[in-house]
């Protein structure tokens, strides 16, 4: 009976042995699936982290460039009612000037047809 104990003992502790292989198989397999899919939420809550990161730091950066962006646009306005201005006053004068002109020139005709007009006059009387 000593060699069948022996089988069966050795039979049983291959069997013992499978079964512990296969539950410790099984228990590894389910243990790396959970942490798979818990590094798995780390990293997607790491990128996701991440991401908002970058999008705060290119809305910051759109901030100043559009800050930036409306220095050099008031710039150029102001710059543009300067010549405006300057312009406006160069119109102004010179309508000014042509306004005199055009008195002048009324007063001339006003006072040409006057002459004439008594030239005829003394004329017409002179004769």
């Amino acid at each position: 009976m000593n060699g069948v104990e022996a089988l069966t003992q050795s039979e049983f502790k291959e069997w013992v042995a499978s079964i512990v292989e296969e539950v410790i198989k099984e228990k590894l397999r389910e243990f790396v699936i959970k942490h798979e899919r818990e590094a798995k939420e780390i990293s997607l809550v790491e990128r996701l982290l991440r991401m908002e990161e970058e999008l705060k730091f290119l809305r910051q950066l759109e901030e100043e460039r559009f800050s930036a962006l409306m220095k050099e646009m008031n710039a150029r306005f102001e710059a543009m009612n300067v010549r405006f201005e300057a312009l406006q006053k160069e119109i102004d004068t010179r309508f000014e000037a042509l306004e005199r002109r055009f008195n002048f020139l009324q007063w001339l005709i006003v006072g040409g047809f006057s002459f004439l007009s008594l030239l005829l006059v003394l004329i017409r009387f002179g004769s």
